[in-house]
C-alpha cells in the first residue's frame, strides 16, 4: 500500500508543503557538509592560531613551573589557582574554539533556512517502539549511511597513510629533537593530513548534499489529490467560491436593476448593449446607473419602458460607454460631448411633451 501511495506522488511540492515541512523540522541536511565545515574550521584554526596559542600556553605553564614553590595550594588559594588558570586558558583558546563553533553552525545554516522548532524533540511512540527501531536499523537510509561510512573510513584512512608514510623516518627521530621543532613538525604533518582529508571530503560532502536534497525533495512530492486538497484549504473550494461569486453577481445585478428607474436616459445598441445614465442639474457629469449586454440589456430596456424612461439608439456610444465606464461612476471626459447631445435631446423631448400636455 505504501509503495502505491508513493507511486501516486508525481507532483512537485507546493510552497506551502515545503514551508510546513520546514516548520516541523523536516529539512534537507547532509551530515557530511557539517563535517566538512568543522574540518575546514579546524584546519583554519590550526593554521592561524596554533603558533600563538602554543606560545601563550607554554608561557603560562612555564610561569607555573618557575614559581611552583611560591604558589600556595591549600584551601581558598587552591580554588583561586584553578580559577585563574581556567580564565587564562579560556582567554587563550577562546577565540579558536568560538570560531570553530561558528564554522560548525555555518555548516548547518548554509543548507537550509534558520530553524527553531520543538517538533523533532516531541515524544513519539514510534521512537521507542522495538518494531520501528528494527525497521530504522535495517532501512535503506541506514544501509546507505553504513556503506557511506565504510567507504569514508577506507578512503580517509588511505589518504592518511599516503600522506604520513613518506615521513615515517622523520617521526622515528622526533623524540631526539627540540620540543619546539617537534611541535612545528607535528603541526605541518597535521595540516597536510587535514588538507588531504578536506580534498576527499569536498567530493563526499558535495555528492551527499545533492543526494540528501533530492531525497528530501522527492519525499515532499504530492499526489494530485493532495494538491487539490491543499488548494481547497488555502484558496477555498472552487465550487463554493463559484457559488459565492454567482450570488454576489446576482445581488449586484439586482441592485443595478433597482437603480434603472432613476435613470435619465438609456443608450442602446439597439439590442446587444444598454447603458442607463442619470443626469440632473448641479451634477458634474452624468453617472452610469446600469449597463449590460444581451439578456441584461433587454431587461434594462424593459424596466426603462415600464418607467417611461427614454431609450435612445446610438450603437457607437453604447459600446464605448459599456467598455469605459463602471457602475456608479461618472462618464469619462472624452464622451461628454456625445452624452451631452443625447441628454440634451431627452430634455428637449420632455419640454415638448410638457408643452403639448398644456
Amino acid at each position: 500500500m505504501a509503495e502505491s501511495d508513493d507511486s501516486e506522488k508525481t507532483e512537485d511540492p507546493t510552497h506551502k508543503r515545503l514551508q510546513d515541512a520546514h516548520e516541523k523540522g523536516d529539512v534537507p541536511k547532509s551530515q557530511e557538509v557539517s563535517t566538512w565545515f568543522t574540518l575546514a574550521g579546524a584546519t583554519l584554526m590550526i593554521t592561524i592560531f596554533a603558533p600563538s596559542t602554543a606560545v601563550s600556553l607554554g608561557e603560562l605553564m612555564k610561569g607555573y613551573l618557575e614559581h611552583s614553590y611560591d604558589m600556595p595550594v591549600d584551601g581558598y588559594a587552591l580554588r583561586a589557582l584553578w580559577r585563574d588558570t581556567g580564565q587564562s586558558v579560556a582567554l587563550i583558546v577562546g577565540v579558536p574554539l568560538i570560531s570553530l563553533v561558528l564554522m560548525a553552525v555555518a555548516g548547518n545554516l548554509i543548507q537550509h533556512q534558520p530553524l527553531l522548532t520543538a517538533e523533532t524533540i516531541k515524544p513519539k511512540l514510534s521512537k521507542v517502539s522495538p518494531a520501528s527501531g528494527f525497521k530504522r536499523l535495517f532501512s535503506t537510509d541506514s544501509l546507505v549511511n553504513f556503506a557511506k561510512g565504510m567507504v569514508k573510513i577506507g578512503v580517509v584512512g588511505a589518504v592518511m597513510v599516503a600522506v604520513l608514510w613518506p615521513h615515517r623516518d622523520e617521526t622515528e627521530i622526533m623524540i631526539f629533537a627540540d620540543p619546539t621543532a617537534i611541535l612545528m613538525e607535528t603541526r605541518a604533518l597535521v595540516l597536510q593530513v587535514l588538507a588531504a582529508i578536506l580534498a576527499v571530503m569536498t567530493v563526499v560532502a558535495g555528492a551527499d548534499f545533492v543526494y540528501q536534497r533530492n531525497k528530501w525533495f522527492n519525499k515532499q512530492k504530492m499526489s494530485l489529490q493532495e494538491v487539490k486538497e491543499e488548494y481547497k484549504q488555502t484558496e477555498g473550494d472552487p465550487q463554493v467560491k463559484g457559488k459565492i461569486r454567482q450570488l454576489r453577481m446576482e445581488r449586484s445585478r439586482k441592485r443595478m436593476m433597482s437603480a434603472v428607474p432613476q435613470a435619465t436616459v438609456v443608450v442602446t445598441n439597439p439590442t446587444h448593449y444598454a447603458v442607463a445614465l442619470k443626469y440632473e442639474n448641479g451634477m458634474g457629469a452624468p453617472v452610469c446607473l446600469a449597463k449590460g449586454t444581451d439578456a441584461i440589456a433587454l431587461k434594462i430596456r424593459e424596466i426603462a419602458k415600464d418607467n417611461d424612461i427614454p431609450v435612445v439608439e446610438n450603437p457607437p456610444l453604447a459600446r464605448a460607454l459599456y467598455a469605459t465606464v463602471d457602475i456608479d461612476r461618472e462618464v469619462p471626459e472624452e464622451h461628454f460631448k456625445a452624452v451631452a447631445e443625447v441628454i440634451g435631446f431627452v430634455f428637449r423631448m420632455r419640454k415638448r411633451a410638457s408643452w403639448r400636455s398644456k
